[in-house]
């Protein structure tokens, strides 16, 4: 039953993504909206699903630690594995909009989120806050790509290519539902199976959670992007995690901490070192993404996967009954993660000095 589970939830996992994925584009064509603004909204929104599930479920019942806990894990999984992985099957250039725009956004909300639980909770006022921005950057970001679609068609030139004729709409939204209802009952078939193979080798329920079932919330942005940029859509493969992340801290903990009956609380753990975890790796694609033709190479998705699996050994470690070492931390707050920023800086500069590389690499 175990590898039924398991094999079922993988085959949900491809068709519902490859739905999805062509849903989306066509789409885009459809209604006039750029793939990337669709890869932030609808199909990064969707794919949130499992975060919105769980971290809602957990608020109503009383867990409100695990609604930001969930929400804040998903954010460090997105962007170090998700986008390591993507890069590692092909480099991945990133719309120069994402620089300027949404990577800033998702810095803030980060930061903001942690301002907001420094106290030890979110309360229902900075939960309304937190749904607030989602609602106004969602309406802002489609009516803004509608805008610019429909002036970039008003000044194309005449007598240029055809372009193909899209599926009717009613098919696109067909497939999306698809893909997104089949990457839900994929991710809790995987997880269900994962979890049920990891207690026959005797693992603790503490290790189980902190690695099977945090990471299977994310497994339909995992699908998503992963299949997106084989496909060559790699624009709704990094618009999928950016936006994914947005939603998540605008949209998952806003709904979270306003159905929740008492407020959502953040211990001194999630405070301390997931939140600055999960800043840092939103920071750290500045520099990265930053360079000429905006491109992630394979080397930097080595880095950022290299990276998530050092975060996941120090939860585990530290959940052992001797704990991790405090030299673990030091090591990696006052030596990797400045050279880790160094690096890319100086790669992002090089970049710029020489384009002509930069675009040899894009292939």
């Amino acid at each position: 039953m175990t590898v039924i589970l398991f094999l079922g939830g993988l085959v949900c996992l491809v068709v519902g993504a490859e739905a999805l994925v062509r849903g989306a584009s066509s789409l885009a064509l459809a209604v006039g909206v750029a793939p990337l603004v669709v890869g932030l909204t609808v199909v990064a929104f969707g794919t949130s699903a499992p975060e919105m599930a769980v971290s809602a479920a957990a608020s109503r019942s009383g867990q409100t630690d695990i609604a930001i806990g969930n929400a804040v894990g998903s954010n460090i999984f997105n962007v170090l594995l998700i986008l390591g992985a993507c890069a590692l099957i092909r480099p991945l250039l990133i719309a120069w909009r994402l620089v300027r725009l949404e990577v800033p956004i998702m810095i803030g909300a980060s930061v903001l989120v942690w301002v907001l639980v420094l106290d030890g909770d979110l309360v229902r006022w900075e939960a309304a806050l937190l749904f607030a921005g989602i609602v106004g950057y969602t309406t802002w970001t489609i009516r803004a790509s509608r805008k610019e679609t429909a002036a970039a068609l008003e000044h194309a030139a005449p007598g240029g290519e055809p372009q193909a004729t899209p599926a009717p709409w009613y098919v696109n939204v067909g497939l999306l539902l698809l893909g997104l209802v089949l990457l839900v009952v994929g991710s809790n078939w995987m997880v269900d199976g994962a979890v049920e193979f990891a207690r026959s080798l005797g693992l603790s329920e503490l290790v189980i959670g902190l690695t099977i079932v945090s990471a299977g919330t994310s497994l339909p942005e995992l699908a998503t992007s992963l299949l997106a940029t084989y496909r060559g859509e790699r624009e709704i493969a990094v618009g999928n995690v950016v936006g994914s992340n947005i939603f998540n801290m605008l949209a998952v903990l806003g709904i979270g901490g306003l159905v929740a009956p008492t407020p959502l609380e953040a211990n001194e753990f999630v405070r301390g070192v997931d939140i600055p975890v999960m800043i840092a790796a939103a920071l750290i694609c500045l520099p990265v993404f930053f360079s000429s033709g905006t491109l992630m190479r394979r080397w930097e998705g080595v880095m950022f996967a290299a990276a998530y699996a050092t975060y996941v050994t120090y939860l585990i470690w530290n959940a052992s009954d001797a704990g991790a070492p405090d030299v673990f931390v030091d090591v990696a707050r006052f030596v990797a993660l400045p050279l880790g920023f160094a690096v890319a800086i100086a790669a992002a500069w090089r970049d710029r000095a020489h384009p002509d590389l930069v675009a040899a690499r894009a292939g």
